[in-house]
Order: C-alpha cells, then sequence, then structure tokens
C-alpha cells in the first residue's frame, strides 16, 4: 500500500530500523534515532543495489517518487543510476546532467561489462587526458566538429596518429550513445574520419638475422640483474608468449613432470574479448616446454615456487612482475629500442617460417586466430608438431649461441 504523508509523521520510533515501503522499491527507512531516509532497491546486471534519495522532511514523499521515477527511466535505458549520480558528481554539480563527460562516464560505466580492466583504464584516461579538460563540462548539443577538431590535431602534431584515430573512434561512440539516450541528435566525430593522416603501421622491433639471434642469446645470458628476471629473460624467447602471459604465469599452471610437459596459460590472462575469457567453454593455450625450458624452471622452483607467481614482484611476492621488467632488462643489456618482449613472437615466427615449418601450426602456437569462415571451422591445435617445433626452436636458439654462423633450411623433426 502506497505511503502518505500522514502514515510517515505517525510512525513510532522502534528498537530497530523500520522499513515502510511505498512502490517500484522506494522505501522510508525509519532509523530508532528518527531520522528518516528515503532508500531505493534496485536490480542491475543481476546484482541488487540501493540507492539513497534524501531524508524526509527535506525530501518530500513527492520529491522521492519523482525521484524514483527518474532512476528507473534510467533503468529502462540500461544505464545504472548509481553509475549515473557518480558520474554527475564526478563531472560537477555546476554541469549539465547531459554534458559530454557525464554523457561519457556513463557510457564508461556501460561498457565497463563487457570490457577487461586494463581496456576499460586505457579507454577512461584517453577520455580524462585528450577529451575533458576541453569538452568535458560542454553540453552534447554545444559539441561539434569545430570543438573536437582541436582535440585531434593536437595529438597528430604531436605525432600520435594511432591516438587520434582511437580518440576519434571512441569520441563517435559516445555520440553514437548520446543519440541512443536522446541526448544528441547526431555524430559530429564520424565528420572527421576523414581528416586525420592515414595510420602508421605498428611493429614491435624485433632481429631476425641468426648471426645477430646469436648475439642476442649470449647477451641476456650475461645479464647481471635479479635471478627472477634473468630466468624470465630467458624463458620469454624460448616460449615467444605475450608479455603478460610470461609475467601473469603462476606455478599452478605448470606440469613439469607428466608426459607432455607444458605452461597452460588460462583464458583469463590471454588476449580474448572479456566473454571469451569468462566464458567456461574458452580452451587454454598450451606451450609445450622445451628440456631447456624445464631446466630453468626447475632452478627458478626453489626461489619462488612456494608463492603463487613464477615472476612476483620486487616490491610485492604476493603481485606478478611488473609489465615493463623484461624490457626494462632488456634495455639493460644494451637491447633498448632493437628488441622488446612481445618482439620475441616476431623474431620466432619469421625465422620458423624461413625454416619451413607449417604455417598453421606456428599460429596456434602464436595464439592467433584463423580469420574468416575457416577460422571458425578449423579447430585443428596441431599439438604433436608445436611439440617438436618448440623443442626444435630451443635447440636452434642454442645453436646460435654457440655458433651464429650456422645456416639451416629446415629443422629436424
Amino acid at each position: 500500500m502506497p505511503l502518505t504523508d500522514i502514515a510517515i509523521r505517525n510512525a513510532k520510533l522502534a528498537s530497530k530500523p523500520l522499513k515502510m515501503t511505498d512502490g517500484g522499491g522506494l522505501y522510508l527507512l525509519l532509523n530508532p534515532s528518527g531520522s528518516r531516509w528515503w532508500r531505493l532497491d534496485y536490480r542491475f546486471a543481476g546484482k541488487r543495489k540501493t540507492l539513497s534519495m534524501g531524508t524526509y522532511p527535506d525530501t518530500t514523499l513527492k520529491d522521492a517518487r519523482g525521484r524514483r521515477d527518474a532512476a528507473r527511466k534510467l533503468l529502462a535505458k540500461g544505464v545504472d543510476p548509481s553509475e549515473h549520480r557518480k558520474a554527475e558528481k564526478a563531472a560537477g554539480v555546476d554541469r549539465a546532467a547531459n554534458s559530454f563527460e557525464v554523457v561519457a562516464r556513463e557510457w564508461l560505466a556501460l561498457k565497463q561489462r563487457e570490457w577487461t580492466t586494463s581496456q576499460h583504464d586505457k579507454e577512461h584516461d584517453r577520455l580524462e587526458n585528450h577529451a575533458f579538460p576541453w569538452i568535458g563540462s560542454l553540453p552534447m548539443a554545444d559539441v561539434g566538429v569545430a570543438e573536437i577538431r582541436p582535440l585531434l590535431a593536437r595529438l597528430v602534431k604531436r605525432g600520435h596518429i594511432e591516438q587520434a584515430h582511437r580518440l576519434r573512434h571512441q569520441l563517435s561512440r559516445v555520440f553514437r550513445y548520446a543519440v541512443a539516450t536522446e541526448r544528441a541528435f547526431r555524430d559530429p566525430a564520424a565528420d572527421l574520419r576523414d581528416t586525420l593522416p592515414a595510420r602508421q603501421p605498428q611493429n614491435y622491433p624485433t632481429i631476425i638475422d641468426p648471426a645477430q639471434v646469436g648475439e642476442l642469446m649470449r647477451a641476456i645470458d650475461a645479464f647481471a640483474g635479479t635471478f627472477v628476471v634473468a630466468c624470465a629473460l630467458k624463458l620469454a624467447p624460448l616460449w615467444f608468449c605475450r608479455p603478460g602471459e610470461i609475467r601473469q604465469a603462476e606455478w599452478a599452471q605448470f606440469d613439469l613432470d607428466g608426459e607432455h610437459p607444458a605452461y597452460i596459460v588460462p583464458p583469463m590472462i590471454r588476449k580474448l574479448r572479456k566473454v571469451e575469457k569468462e566464458n567456461p567453454k574458452t580452451l587454454p593455450h598450451i606451450v609445450p616446454l622445451s628440456t631447456q625450458a624445464i631446466a630453468i624452471l626447475r632452478e627458478l622452483r626453489p626461489v619462488t615456487g612456494r608463492g603463487r607467481y613464477l615472476f612476483p614482484g620486487a616490491r610485492s611476492p604476493s603481485r606478478n612482475m611488473s609489465d615493463g621488467a623484461v624490457n626494462a632488462a632488456l634495455a639493460r643489456i644494451g637491447y633498448k629500442g632493437i628488441i622488446t618482449g612481445h618482439g620475441f613472437r616476431h623474431m620466432a615466427r619469421t625465422l620458423l617460417g624461413e625454416l619451413g615449418w607449417n604455417p598453421e601450426a606456428l599460429e596456434r602456437q602464436l595464439s592467433h586466430k584463423e580469420p574468416g569462415v575457416s577460422g571458425v571451422y578449423n579447430k585443428a591445435q596441431h599439438l604433436p608438431e608445436r611439440r617438436k617445433i618448440m623443442q626444435e626452436w630451443a635447440d636452434y636458439l642454442d645453436e646460435l649461441r654457440t655458433n651464429s654462423n650456422i645456416v639451416r633450411n629446415r629443422l629436424s623433426g
């Protein structure tokens, strides 16, 4: 039964909070102290949430119902009222409810459910650094080509062409969201699509000359840093995983004593969309371990094996190594700008391809998806061949380490 002002005024205090319901999730919480708080219970993304709606009598019953109705309209549009309130507060109480920053923060909160944390942070920081300071306080209707062009031009002038393209695309998505929620009529960022310089190909620095690879292997062996970082640096070329799959590796993910020793890379740390990471049907990536890799791991296990991570952070063993540790180690041995941790993938793919190994097996070992229809239907993993590849690759690196002039037409096996 809906509340009335008379019922609220006549309500008697109790020894514990008393909930007086009104409808649509709205209720008045009567506390033993005599304070009366309006609350709204709702569900968003499958979770129960509560939103504060003010205090009685400062917020009247009529006002509370109006706020409830406004919150439910947001829910109908797929917007969390709590996140909407945070966005308005972050943007400043003096800013209009449909300012660019408010709408953009709503959009970020909406997309957070389908993004990984790192992706969300990148999208947030890009807007925070390159958009909010200049157009954040402007109402969506006042943001047009003239306001957006300087944001992109600023990045282009500094040589950040890729960042300019990503910002334009991101602004376009915010405006499309604003159009869908009836706070903008069009997407002006789309009009600037053809005004940016062409994207510049981005390739990670790498080494593909066998003689230079041999020199690199000897430099890695001579690394004088900490033992843990030295092991990571030695394993990086043997595994040619993505850097995050190395630094986040956990001992529980390794089988060193089975018939086929391997590092089982879980979906959560692979380069996948969030929905794929969380899908229980997504398979892990298998990294067969060569005898050389096993030897390094056995030497490392007495040092870090009691903890969670192979490569714990220098400041806290409960966290994994920082994302710049391997690159910093490469810089320390004189390879800054010449090769990066990710560059080991390019090095392995190029040399193994030239040595005649099956490209499909190599792509599987790199955890690449096959494009097009064939990628949907071709589920072959080529594990037996990949085990041979990983062992022969480790042997080849050993040979280059001792004899950089060695030439092969194809690895054996």
